[in-house]
């Protein structure tokens, strides 16, 4: 199969609906078919073996993304906040390749073409007798890991994989006509793709913002009576922050469900987002690029519950990541890979169609039983919640003793000045590795370090207790939502 069906069938069955609105510019569903056979077309004219895309979110992404389909060949985005040699050497490893962007000097072997002027020829037709590829295992989409910890890994989905989620999780045409979907996340970022490809599917207007500010976000969802919403927590914060400092009210009577995810959500965040918006179903989704997105979902019914609980066992699920997906198999396994029961903390495993698990040039990492490694660290409840504790890079090794930051973490959220933490490992003389703390404290509270210190050591063993304590305006994330722990390790280690 071939993800080019989930437009063709949208615009099969309703080619006047409108698909997508960006800064005034509009395409129905029958407009948009008709770009990407136009795109499909001028990257085959060109020779490209890629389609490549570095800009801002726009009505030229979605129609590169089912061009690039169309056409047989990878479509790769590229992030545009990266610096200058970062970009370059991406571009030099997808040549040759037509690339979406309007900058002027490229590789050889690279044509670049700008999104309007893309836009424009793509629309003006062309492609018309083209016959999307249905090869098998194709590759729809190679995506560069964020590169925060080395040089960015080229994480490839297959069209089967991203057709399994899709058609695993989506109902075709279950959207209204009036049904609008606000889209902020980056076009290089897994959850920009999914979106595109679910709001298709589902036939729901996408409603696209180039650049992300509480401010216009919220004045956006309303001109546009906006009525589901994805997030990175990051975002979600922003608004909350921005709606509390204002004193305004949230106003958006249409928005009906909003889904966060992509890093950790401060659980002080939620529970005020969940009060500013009480009408509104929050899903938390937990996914991967190589998973090709969501594969656990804590539903708009386990926030309700958890938030409302008085039971300390259920209301913790609201710090959790919810539940596999039906189509999606979960394991925690320790380190020499033995399975490991609800509360034991371990590593995650995931498989199912929509896993793909593989790297250009490095195959599959998948083992002989499809089971992925997502390198993220976490533990199930008996319910089979799952609570990350972080990826498996960042445990802390104290002399020969493994340490989880997450558990170290839920401890000092509990306090209520701290707002957000962040845990992480420190040079010791003595003991090889240190246990370190960033914090963040909530507006106008005040704690002392030593009072943060023996809150940990009244919970949990003496070996947990932070050494070192620095109260930060801010934690370091991407643009993403992942927090850089990096960047806080290296701030210690100075």
């Amino acid at each position: 199969m071939n993800i080019f069906m989930l437009l063709e069938m949208a615009a099969d069955a309703m080619p006047d609906r409108v698909a997508l609105v960006c800064d005034g510019e509009s395409l129905t569903y029958g407009e948009l078919l008709t770009a990407a056979k136009g795109a499909a077309a001028l990257a085959i004219a060109r020779g490209a073996e890629r389609l490549a895309f570095l800009d801002i979110n726009g009505p030229a992404a979605p129609v590169a993304l089912f061009g690039a389909a169309l056409a047989g060949i990878p479509y790769v985005p590229i992030n545009y906040r990266l610096t200058e040699p970062e970009i370059a050497a991406l571009l030099e490893r997808v040549s040759p390749a037509l690339l979406v962007s309007g900058r002027s000097a490229v590789p050889a072997g690279i044509s670049a073409i700008a999104a309007g002027e893309l836009l424009a020829l793509a629309k003006a037709g062309g492609g018309e007798d083209l016959v999307a590829p249905d090869e098998e295992r194709g590759i729809a989409v190679e995506l560069f890991t964020s590169g925060t910890t080395g040089v960015p890994k080229a994480a490839i989905l297959r069209h089967d994989n991203l057709l399994a989620y899709i058609l695993g999780t989506v109902e075709f045409m279950g959207a209204d006509e009036g049904d609008a979907a606000i889209v902020t996340v980056p076009p290089y970022h897994i959850a920009g793709i999914s979106a595109v490809l679910s709001s298709i599917y589902a036939g729901r207007r996408m409603v696209q913002l180039p650049n992300f500010e509480a401010g216009g976000w919220l004045a956006l969802a309303r001109a546009h009576g906006i009525s589901n919403a994805f997030l990175v927590p990051t975002m979600l914060q922003r608004i909350v922050e921005h709606l509390d400092a204002t004193g305004a009210q949230a106003d958006l009577p249409a928005l009906r469900a909003l889904a966060y995810g992509g890093g950790k959500m401060p659980l002080p965040v939620i529970e005020r987002a969940m009060a500013l918006f009480p009408g509104v179903d929050f899903t938390n989704a937990y996914g991967l690029t190589e998973t090709s997105s969501t594969i656990c979902l804590l539903d708009p019914e386990a926030h309700r519950a958890a938030a409302q609980s008085d039971d300390p066992v259920v209301r913790r699920r609201l710090g959790s990541v919810g539940r596999p997906l039906p189509t999606v198999e979960l394991a925690i396994r320790d380190e020499d890979g033995r399975l490991l029961g609800p509360g034991e903390a371990g590593l995650v495993f995931v498989r199912g169609d929509q896993v793909a698990g593989e790297y250009h040039g490095l195959g599959r990492q998948t083992d002989d039983d499809g089971w992925f490694p997502t390198r993220d660290r976490g533990w199930v409840d008996e319910e089979g919640f799952l609570f990350l504790d972080g990826r498996a890079d960042d445990v802390i090794v104290r002399g020969g003793e493994n340490i989880s930051p997450g558990e170290i973490e839920e401890v000092l959220v509990s306090h209520p000045a701290v707002a957000e933490c962040a845990v992480v490992a420190m040079p010791d003389p003595e003991w090889g590795e240190g246990v370190a703390a960033a914090i963040v404290l909530a507006s106008g509270a005040q704690a002392a370090e030593e009072e943060l210190q023996a809150l940990v050591r009244g919970r949990l063993r003496s070996s947990r207790v932070p050494q070192a304590i620095r109260f930060v305006d801010e934690l370091p994330y991407n643009e993403t939502g992942k927090l850089l722990r990096r960047v806080i390790r290296e701030q210690f280690a100075a």
